[in-house]
């Protein structure tokens, strides 16, 4: 995204229109990889590599002979702030802690940062909306940040790199009361990552 230069051997997936991974390829030395897909029905790309953020787009059906797609990967470096690692917002369903396929995307983005720094050590606060009992919340939101937790140490990250706690309802994002929209309450249900030690400025 910075340099425009092309990137070989970064991973590129395609997903058909019910979102089922059907194939994975390394770009080449021109940084391309070439699939071949239904005309007419909608694809997804996924693109990964290490050292940058991997990114999805979805490409329209067309009856072209072919289409090109041109994809930029930012430096994983540009989602790391002074004191936390800023995620696309990482969303629970409604009084539930599972993992979502989308929640998984983002937080491999942080596998991938703590890797880079093997010194970071990550507090990971979740956060829930203020339906629901102030108790329940609270533990709603614990459970939410253990499954986080468990989630990147799944992923090879040390468990003594990454804490988790909830918060409840006690930290709203958007303080919106009793008057909440839908959206406003899931801005509130979200979690945070926040560098305790091990940031790039310890470097």
């Amino acid at each position: 995204s910075q340099s425009g230069e092309p990137l070989q051997g970064a991973s590129v997936s395609v997903y058909d229109d019910q979102g089922s991974m059907l194939l994975t390829q390394l770009t080449d030395a021109e940084g391309k990889a070439t699939f071949l897909v239904e005309c007419d029905k909608q694809s997804g790309l996924e693109v990964s590599m290490d050292g940058y953020e991997s990114e999805k787009v979805s490409v329209a059906g067309t009856f072209d002979e072919s289409t090109t797609v041109d994809v930029a990967l930012d430096p994983i470096e540009m989602i790391v702030a002074e004191d936390q690692v800023v995620l696309n917002p990482i969303y629970f369903e409604f009084d539930k802690s599972n993992i979502t396929p989308e929640a998984a995307f983002e937080l491999d983005k942080l596998v991938q940062v703590m890797n880079k720094y093997p010194d970071m050590v990550i507090n990971a606060t979740s956060h829930t909306d203020s339906r629901g009992s102030a108790s329940y919340n609270e533990r709603l939101s614990d459970r939410r940040a253990k499954t986080t937790v468990q989630y990147v140490i799944s992923k090879g990250i040390d468990a003594s790199r990454i804490t988790g706690k909830g918060m409840g309802e006690s930290d709203p994002k958007v303080d919106c009361g009793s008057n909440c929209s839908e959206e406003e309450h899931q801005l509130n249900r979200r979690s945070e990552f926040i560098i305790t030690t091990g940031g790039p400025q310890d470097q």
